[in-house]
């Protein structure tokens, strides 16, 4: 056995040695409303990368964006540093001007929802673009669709929103009308890798998606992201927003890997300028490094696990709490849909004694972890407020704003089990009094 190999089934001995899982106490041990699973396969992954120290995406990226889509059934897989760099490199890349008539120029529309997280709204003002609104539905605090097509005007060019905490949006709808009005669709997939709509994937639809694996989500590198697409067009102008905008597609460390590296001109440069330092787009650098990516080779092995124990959980809290919908809206899935959950969104049912500040606090002070619906209304928010910016607003805002004020979500990863989940209703009935 070589060295390497030594350090490594070391490197396992020191995670179980060190790791074990600590006993739920009810009451005392708190229960996060997210987190993560790692096992010593992750923590091995890790150090063989480290070994290389390449440290930039290297051997492991490229393994992981493969086995990614072949995960998906999708042609590419581009990684990044976060779920929150996929919608910024996924939106600006409609605005690249290889998509000729197709281009989203500054001033077109994108429709939306304020009721979400606001990375999925960012890109859109980032990119000098109108965000157009649109209410959500309680229950599944997705899109609603009846009111989509009230939303396109002469100036939309695209439509990008998330599947909520897991569950789909109405994909056939969305596409149909997407279709019919010649609009892109970004899916910002972050919350609901693993989730289906008519037994195909959640982000297999949009011309283009996205996803994070920040710790909270179904699978983590730490930090990281990707941007998924069947178009190689859209892939190559994804690529270059990604890599500092450059034109040149050859992978780090390949030099003339197309073999025109000195024979091509472009813009005003002289002719057989490298094209290595060819700018075709205002990019970035957003690449992961390949320790993360190496965490989420191993995390993508234990994702199908992963996504049943999230339906699992989902389907004990919804039988655990069903008896109290006098004073609760549970969510309920999307038709057509087969949502791997992030989250399990509950709203307080107004004109009743209870509120949401009461239940949350007493929830918390009982060790049970909860989140709000991300930016409730984002229209709400300081960073609205105190800027100047030009949005639409579609009809009322009416369930968004019940949502900003009664809506929040409690856990259902993997790393809850049954006990656990047996004390959360506990509490539940506790506060009501039942």
């Amino acid at each position: 056995m070589g060295d390497r190999d030594k350090i490594l089934e070391r490197v396992k001995a020191f995670y179980k040695e060190n790791n074990l899982n600590k006993k739920f106490i009810s009451g005392e041990t708190y229960i996060p409303a997210s987190g993560k699973v790692v096992d010593e396969d992750d923590l091995y992954n890790l150090i063989d990368a480290s070994l290389d120290m390449w440290l930039t995406s290297g051997r492991y990226g490229d393994e992981f964006e493969k086995e990614f889509s072949e995960f998906l059934d999708v042609k590419y897989t581009s990684l990044v540093n976060s779920g929150s760099s996929a919608n910024l490199v996924a939106l600006t890349a409609l605005t690249s001007h290889k998509l000729g008539d197709r281009r989203i120029k500054q001033g077109d529309e994108v429709v939306t929802v304020a009721a979400g997280f606001p990375t999925t709204v960012a890109p859109i003002i980032q990119n000098g673009l109108v965000p157009v609104f649109v209410d959500v539905e309680l229950g599944t605090y997705n899109i609603n669709v009846e009111e989509l097509e009230k939303a396109v005007s002469t100036k939309t060019k695209a439509i990008m929103i998330a599947h909520t905490l897991g569950n789909p949006f109405n994909l056939n709808k969305v596409m149909d009308i997407a279709k019919k009005y010649n609009l892109w669709v970004i899916e910002d997939n972050c919350d609901a890798l693993g989730s289906k709509y008519e037994e195909k994937y959640t982000g297999t639809y949009g011309h283009i998606s996205t996803f994070s694996f920040y710790p909270a989500h179904h699978i983590t590198m730490g930090e990281g992201g990707a941007v998924v697409t069947n178009d190689l067009e859209l892939h190559n102008i994804i690529r270059s927003i990604r890599d500092w905008g450059r034109d040149c597609v050859c992978p780090p460390g390949k030099d003339d890997f197309c073999g025109k590296r000195f024979s091509q001109q472009h813009g005003e440069l002289p002719e057989g300028y490298d094209h290595k330092y060819v700018y075709s787009h205002f990019g970035y650098n957003l690449k992961v490094t390949d320790m993360q990516a190496a965490i989420g080779v191993s995390q993508l092995k234990k994702l199908p696990k992963f996504i049943e124990k999230r339906k699992e959980n989902y389907m004990k809290l919804h039988e655990g709490l069903k008896s109290l919908e006098e004073y609760l809206i549970l969510p309920e899935p999307t038709e057509n849909s087969e949502p791997s959950w992030f989250g399990f969104p509950i709203t307080l049912k107004e004109n009743n004694k209870y509120d949401r500040n009461s239940l949350v606090k007493f929830l918390e002070q009982r060790k049970i972890g909860t989140r709000l619906l991300f930016a409730g209304n984002i229209l709400k928010q300081p960073l609205f407020i105190e800027n100047e910016i030009k949005y639409r607003v579609v009809s009322k805002l009416t369930n968004t704003d019940i949502i900003m004020n009664n809506t929040f979500w409690i856990g259902v990863w993997p790393g809850i089990d049954d006990k656990q989940i047996e004390y959360m209703v506990e509490i539940f009935n506790q506060y009501f009094k039942i």
